[in-house]
């Protein structure tokens, strides 16, 4: 899995470099490339895999791909400021604000949003039926009803005078990662003008078991591997699937997550089993 993982990121990547290039230099632009640069680049294999289960061109699946990635990496340069995670190390490098200011981070988020819908309505990707399909679900799942809501709510909790319950953790997890992991992986079908119910149980029960995994990793991980901070959580007292179900349920739930999202795409027979496999990777990563 990590060697198709790495492959899809290098196409993503290549892409990202072809947009990025007529930016020129100053430091938004190179904070633009600059934040753009590593990851796993899960939810863009999730665009392009779903737009092959479906029979859509390459050619078309990686204008979305790259638009969520975009998207992905304002949200890490946001999650970042000191206003909010207030984090230094994001993928074992320093964070956008660290390098160089709060200020350039703040805009270089902004031009990365910007970028990720400019990039989703490009004539390459489809049809203007589907273009437009594509940004109106990307600004629903970004925004306020999706993973800035997501964001929102995992503020609140840090001042809240009584820990979030499981179903509230899962209502603000269903937004700060969820929503952008179910638009990658329904975007292929958007695309193609099919049925998204097979690909959308797949991704809420992914985007949960990520989370969880997430929560596991910064208990029992270290900031070397993961490329960032881990123990924050616990040294917040922040509420989380670990501390509610214990490490032993938390695994035990995102295990049996990845069942039900291996289960929805039996639809796809043995086309889906790079899909499964991805979701088989989420929860045995470390980083």
């Amino acid at each position: 899995m990590q060697a198709r993982l790495a492959a899809e990121a290098e196409t993503i990547q290549a892409h990202l470099s072809r947009v990025l290039a007529p930016f020129g230099t100053g430091p938004v632009a190179e904070g633009m490339r600059y934040a753009t640069q590593g990851g796993k680049r899960i939810r863009g294999f999730l665009v392009m895999e779903s737009a092959r289960l479906h029979d859509v061109p390459e050619t078309a699946a990686i204008w979305p791909a790259t638009a969520i990635e975009a998207l992905h990496a304002y949200s890490l340069v946001h999650d970042d400021l000191p206003a909010m995670d207030n984090d230094d190390l994001r993928r074992g490098q320093p964070t956008v604000h660290i390098k160089w200011d709060e200020a350039t981070a703040i805009l270089v988020g902004d031009a990365l949003q910007s970028l990720a819908f400019e990039l989703v309505a490009h004539p390459d990707c489809g049809p203007a039926e589907v273009r437009a399909g594509l940004t109106l679900s990307l600004a629903r799942a970004a925004g306020g009803q999706g993973m800035v809501l997501g964001q929102a709510l995992d503020i609140a909790a840090e001042t809240a005078t009584t820990p979030l319950s499981l179903d509230e953790i899962t209502t603000l997890q269903a937004g700060k990662t969820g929503a952008l992991i179910l638009w990658s992986a329904t975007a292929g079908a958007c695309m193609a003008h099919a049925d998204m119910t097979p690909l959308s149980t797949y991704a809420r029960a992914l985007g949960l078991a990520f989370q969880i995994q997430d929560d596991v990793i910064d208990v029992t991980g270290d900031a070397a591997a993961a490329g960032k901070a881990v123990g924050k959580d616990a040294a917040a007292g922040k509420a989380t699937f670990v501390s509610l179900l214990g490490l032993d349920g938390a695994r035990a739930r995102a295990a049996s997550l990845v069942d039900a999202a291996c289960d929805a795409l039996s639809c796809y027979g043995e086309r889906g089993e790079r899909l499964r496999d991805l979701a088989r990777f989420v929860i045995s990563r470390q980083s």
